[in-house]
């Protein structure tokens, strides 16, 4: 599993360390000062060592350089201006090498600090057409781009989905060299791909490798949407927009996000495949908006839970964590703890396959969602609203920093010290009055998971809960059927949250007092 620390979006903000420092005169190429013009007549390579075979292995091909040639023209350079809003205290733009420091100076605009960033594009059109990464232009108040043959021309935004993180840009004039998607060509795991694109500002910069994988999801929001092929050619800082071409100089996908522990490449790239990136683009460039369908639920994978939820192997689904308050959802009757099992009477196989189908609902379009609630199995009618933005649901997503309350006295049970529900402790915790269970009045860690006082353990198992006795009869339910883990939905200020709990050890038997028996 990608741990989000650990995965890094190429090239938001981009370097230009090599960029500057050739124009300031720190780093001299070979050639630069014409040292290599003294050089005359035929070099000779080496052959090696007698009878040493060289050559490549069957199916590879002799040299990239005649791909290269051929594409490298409809690949850009894109350099962005945004603005970064001033702060209080110092603080760095991830990927740049530059600090900030507040408060604002005498003469400093209050809108923040202008930061520079680059990534890459590549037309797909002889008019001005350019793909590239949302992150690549997100928040740019100007963006520049480079051609191979170091013309630069403003460029304006055409249109982005943050969902996929694709985004078309357009420059002025015509008969530009371009590339196309390859939509029928399905790369293999195997396959010889070359990227090409502008490494830490470096220009047009070619690495070649193989498909490593296909599908894969990245835990990340873009993989609600987006199947991305795994490749190995090497991808860093400033890649990002940039294309993925196969040896036929096709474009199979756009090069999105590298997986590693150090911000470089360690040959874990990923590309957003070409079927998916022509889909969002042609729309992009007809001036539509990428909108999608929205119930207002956040879900989780049925998998992790079924065992510990008393759930047969067979059932698959999407659990519904939480339910936004007005939404299309709770309108529809759908509650946390429901798990989704058909939608539009096609089976849900998990949380992707539910989040896609939802997406690809029209705006208002009433669509059947058929649950488990407990033993029961119900159906409910949904209409789909727009989706917001990815940033408008980080937002309502982002938990806020609170301090731990004060404990209460409880009940030991499962790790946990709980309470019954009293309208003391709603109004020492804040509790909604919707919300209703049994609380959590002691701070507990239970592996990663953190309790502190206020919580409130809403449903156990499949039941929800009203009073200690329910998770305790959840608990011998779960002794009864040999299992390791009992399944909980918890309530707290920042949300919902699934959490399997071990199921705690028999109480050690008291040992019985006897009365001597008496001879008669």
């Amino acid at each position: 599993m990608l741990k989000r620390k650990e995965f890094i979006i190429g090239a938001a903000a981009g370097l230009l360390v090599a960029v500057v420092a050739t124009a300031g005169g720190l780093i001299r190429w070979p050639g630069m000062d014409g040292s290599l013009l003294s050089v005359s007549g035929p070099i000779t390579p080496s052959a090696g060592a007698p009878d040493a075979a060289f050559g490549p292995p069957p199916g590879a091909p002799v040299s990239f350089a005649d791909i290269f040639t051929q594409v490298a023209p409809a690949v850009v350079q894109i350099d962005v201006r945004t603005r970064v809003p001033r702060q209080a205290e110092t603080f760095q733009i991830p990927g740049l090498p530059f600090e900030f420091e507040g408060p604002q100076g005498e003469g400093e605009s209050p809108e923040g600090e202008t930061t520079l960033g680059a990534g890459s594009g590549f037309f797909i059109s002889a008019d001005g057409y350019i793909v590239t990464n949302n992150h690549v232009i997100a928040n740019a108040e100007e963006i520049t781009v480079r051609l191979a043959d170091n013309r630069e021309l403003p460029a304006r935004l055409v249109g982005r989905d943050e969902s996929t993180d694709l985004a078309v840009i357009k420059v002025d004039g015509g008969r530009f060299p371009y590339v196309s998607f390859e939509e029928s060509a399905e790369p293999r795991v195997g396959d010889w791909v070359i990227a090409v694109g502008n490494p830490f500002g470096l220009g047009g910069t070619a690495t070649a490798g193989i498909v490593s994988a296909k599908s894969r999801d990245l835990q990340d929001v873009s993989s609600n949407y987006v199947d991305y092929i795994q490749i190995d050619a090497a991808i860093n800082r400033g890649n990002s927009g940039g294309p993925t071409f196969d040896i036929y100089g096709r474009v199979i996908g756009v090069n999105t996000a590298i997986f590693s522990p150090t911000g470089g490449s360690i040959g874990i790239g990923f590309a957003i495949p070409a079927n998916t990136a022509k889909t969002i683009t042609d729309r992009l460039m007809r001036g539509e908006q990428i909108e999608r369908g929205y119930l207002g639920v956040t879900i989780a994978d049925l998998d992790p839970f079924r065992e510990a939820m008393g759930l047969e192997a067979s059932i698959a689904g999407a659990l519904i964590n939480d339910v936004t308050a007005g939404g299309p959802a709770a309108r529809g009757g759908l509650r946390p703890g429901d798990i989704v099992v058909e939608l539009d009477d096609a089976p849900v196989s998990g949380a992707t396959d539910l989040t896609r189908r939802v997406g690809a609902a029209e705006v208002g379009d009433t669509i059947e969602v058929v649950v488990l609630r407990g033993e029961r199995r119900l159906v409910a009618r949904v209409r789909a609203a727009k989706r917001p933005s990815q940033s408008e649901l980080a937002a309502l997503q982002t938990p806020g920093r609170r301090p731990v309350p004060e404990a209460s006295p409880g009940q030991a049970l499962a790790g946990l010290t709980l309470a019954p529900m009293t309208p003391e402790l709603r109004a020492k915790y804040d509790i909604p009055a919707g919300v209703n269970g049994v609380v959590v009045v002691a701070e507990a860690q239970l592996g990663p998971t953190r309790f502190v006082p206020g919580v409130v353990i809403l449903q156990a198992g499949l039941s929800p809960v009203r009073s200690i006795a329910d998770i305790q009869a959840e608990i011998a339910r779960a002794r009864a059927a040999g299992r390791d883990e009992f399944f909980v939905l918890a309530w707290s200020p920042d949300g919902n949250g699934a959490v399997l709990l071990d199921v705690p050890s028999r109480p050690a038997a008291q040992p019985q007092s006897r009365t001597p028996a008496t001879k008669q």
